[in-house]
């Protein structure tokens, strides 16, 4: 009775769960959404009213959020339209700091960090746990989108630091963010780094890592090939549509618990 209690509970809490599990998958469409958010930003900023651009990207982010807070549980389409949204805009948020109020990215990048560090220090204290397994209430979701946009500015401006104000370009802030993302990674698979730190670590560098990738195929200055931003977004937004229509139909970003793993956790 009690182990059949459990398992009521557990999928229970499952269903309420408001994010995919962490995959191959996840990763991927995290890559694509923050390279497609940052060609996206930059395209709209600078063919159209750069103050009309923001509003669309703010209104298209609380469209985005509202929906992803009305449903009861994770579903894939309202999940990664939320995060392309947050990208758009984290972008749009990083960037005005820059072009328009002429803060240094440096200073940008430290004041994006500074604020991520003090939603992590929010969310514990309110939550005692970061792991985003834990996200089936509306607080801790909350927390959850606070921080995924903090992480989305302070990338951007990270990224858009080691290009210009270092110096080194769009393909070798590429390259030196691969080689950064590695660390989580190797960190968990071989030495035992905690979970929750090395997904946290590994989500924030996605971002510069999408981002200088994408600038470096459509700009062309920095290193950059040129090939413009509209057609960096076209493509992107092409392959995110195709990935989460296929985990909307494969359901492989939802593992379903069976009976045995209740005792487990």
């Amino acid at each position: 009775m009690i182990a059949q209690q459990l398992l009521t509970r557990s999928l229970a809490l499952r269903t309420l769960r408001k994010v995919p599990e962490i995959t191959v998958y996840f990763w991927i469409i995290k890559l694509l959404s923050t390279a497609m958010g940052e060609s996206t930003s930059d395209y709209l900023v600078f063919h159209i009213n750069p103050y009309v651009a923001v509003a669309l990207g703010g209104i298209g982010l609380i469209a985005a959020l509202i929906l992803q807070l009305v449903v009861r549980r994770y579903v894939a389409s309202i999940y990664w339209f939320a995060v392309v949204m947050v990208a758009v805009f984290g972008t749009m948020a990083a960037d005005v700091l820059h072009v328009v109020l002429g803060i240094p990215y440096l200073i940008a990048t430290v004041f994006f960090a500074v604020v991520l560090a003090l939603i992590f220090v929010a969310w514990y204290v309110s939550e005692k746990t970061l792991s985003i397994h834990s996200i089936d209430l509306l607080r801790r979701e909350l927390f959850y989108w606070a921080t995924v946009m903090a992480t989305f500015a302070l990338g951007t401006a990270a990224g858009d630091m080691t290009a210009a104000t270092l110096g080194l370009g769009y393909l070798a802030s590429g390259v030196l963010f691969t080689a950064l993302i590695a660390v989580p990674a190797l960190g968990y698979w071989l030495f035992g780094l905690n979970e929750i730190l090395a997904f946290w670590f590994a989500y924030i560098v996605t971002r510069p890592l999408g981002a200088s990738f994408a600038d470096w195929f459509g700009k062309p200055y920095l290193g950059g090939l040129g090939l413009g931003d509209a057609k960096v977004s076209l493509v992107l937004t092409i392959l995110i549509i195709g990935c989460v229509g296929y985990l909307t139909v494969t359901r492989q970003d939802i593992t379903e618990e069976q009976p045995g793993q209740v005792n487990q956790r």
